[in-house]
């Protein structure tokens, strides 16, 4: 069912939502520009070159030039922009104000002093609400997802990759690991990965440490990690359904921060080289899904299986035909500091494979203290894959799932490599009372 926007339906009022925010988001931007005296001065000495200088549809510019801030908020402008831009202008905000409503300055200031604009005459018409709540029909077409990867995100694989070591003695078994997963992906190609990672400490460093964050733009370049960025592809969002996303779980009640300009480092790029190879460009959209599993406290597993949960609703009441994969990386048992380094658990790790596929409900109530402890301190990142498995079917009655592939080695440098792909197989509609 789509999701509920009768927000829009106030009169006279432009909520800024996740789909506002992408339209207008380079015309925020420019207006963030103008927090500096040199780009003040360069702005009002030639209005038109800096604005030729943003990448602004011509229906923005001309907002701006025209000094219509009624067109510049259709145009996805946001009044906390926008009034960074009245302040260059000289502008009040109680000019700003006024000019959107019809009103001089000094007939919106007398008004204001009268106790305000009444809310009664700007509430939204009965009838028009009514009929807004009883649109309940679902789409006739939805996303779908179609399957799950699980993988480790281990920056060695990537190196190994770009170096042309695949064939070496230590590193043939891992990738021989994934030749079954190749071919998969060639047969079952989804028109979007939604993709659970951690960055580790690239874009985000402890000037900025959120727990959950979800990639709305439209395109992502590698990061550059201390060695150079990787050679492979930067990947293309999809903000459409990524705003989609954003607006059902805020309104499931996970806090995300959401993102449009960032870069993807090893723990998105080695997963979709191992599950397409060396390619020029990926062969289908990514939305990146950062989780903080760095710095501590970080979120539960019963936290990250919820919201898989909660992602499944997401993906599901999106009213366009897209095939979807979840992918949870990271991990799995390593640690990678201090006299506990190189630790190793394959007992544990094959144990939390078994439990992923048969007891996730239960595994998602595994406590941080037995992560750490028993697969060492950075195999908390296995947390990112209970993301994935709850976004699977079998788990509200919509379908089975089939266990297509499994692969588990030690080691790839200090790491043990874990693998699982489910497959998602919806049940079929119960016939009608009658139906033969």
């Amino acid at each position: 069912m789509s999701l509920d926007k009768t927000y829009r339906l106030v009169p006279g009022t432009t909520v800024f939502d996740a789909e506002q925010s992408a339209k207008g988001y380079h015309l925020n931007q420019f207006c963030m520009s103008l927090m500096t005296a040199e780009n003040r001065a360069a702005y009002l000495a030639d209005e038109r070159a800096y604005l030729d200088a943003w990448p602004l549809r011509e229906a923005q510019k001309r907002a701006l030039l025209d000094r219509d801030l009624n067109a510049a908020m259709r145009e996805g402008g946001n009044i906390y922009f926008l009034a960074k831009w009245g302040a260059a202008l000289g502008l009040s905000f109680q000019q700003m104000a006024g000019s959107m409503t019809g009103m001089t300055e000094q007939e919106y200031r007398d008004m204001m002093v009268g106790g305000g604009r009444p809310v009664e005459g700007n509430r939204i018409d009965h009838a028009v609400l009514e009929a807004a709540y009883a649109d309940t029909v679902p789409p006739a077409e939805h996303a779908v997802i179609t399957g799950a990867v699980f993988t480790s995100h281990v920056p060695a694989i990537g190196a190994a990759m770009d170096h042309g070591k695949t064939e070496e003695p230590y590193w043939r078994p891992v990738f021989e690991g994934y030749e079954f997963s190749r071919q998969w992906e060639r047969e079952n190609l989804p028109d979007v990965v939604f993709l659970v990672y951690n960055d580790h400490a690239t874009t985000f460093d402890l000037s900025l440490i959120p727990t959950f964050v979800l990639g709305t733009g439209a395109a992502y370049p590698t990061a550059d990690e201390g060695y150079g960025p990787r050679p492979v592809p930067g990947i293309e969002g999809d903000p459409d359904l990524a705003a989609h996303i954003a607006h059902s779980l805020i309104r499931d009640d996970f806090d995300l921060t959401l993102v449009n300009e960032m870069t993807v480092d090893h723990g998105l790029t080695v997963p979709l080289s191992l599950m397409f190879g060396d390619v020029e460009e990926w062969p289908c959209k990514v939305i990146p899904f950062h989780v903080n599993v760095v710095q501590y406290p970080v979120p539960s597993g019963a936290r990250c299986f919820a919201l898989g949960r909660a992602l499944r609703r997401a993906i599901e009441s999106y009213d366009r035909p897209l095939k979807v994969q979840v992918w949870g990386t990271g991990g799995m048992s390593h640690q990678l500091q201090g006299p506990r380094a190189g630790l190793i658990n394959r007992e544990w790790d094959n144990a939390f494979l078994d439990r992923l596929v048969d007891d996730p409900a239960g595994l998602a109530e595994v406590p941080h203290l037995e992560y750490v402890e028993e697969a060492g301190s950075e195999g908390i990142e296995l947390v990112m894959w209970l993301i994935a498995r709850g976004a699977m079917g079998d788990l509200d009655g919509s379908g089975d799932v089939e266990v297509r592939h499994r692969f588990y080695h030690v080691p790839a440098s200090n790491t043990a490599v874990g693998h699982l792909i489910l497959e998602n197989h919806p049940r079929a509609q119960e016939p009608a009372e009658g139906v033969n």
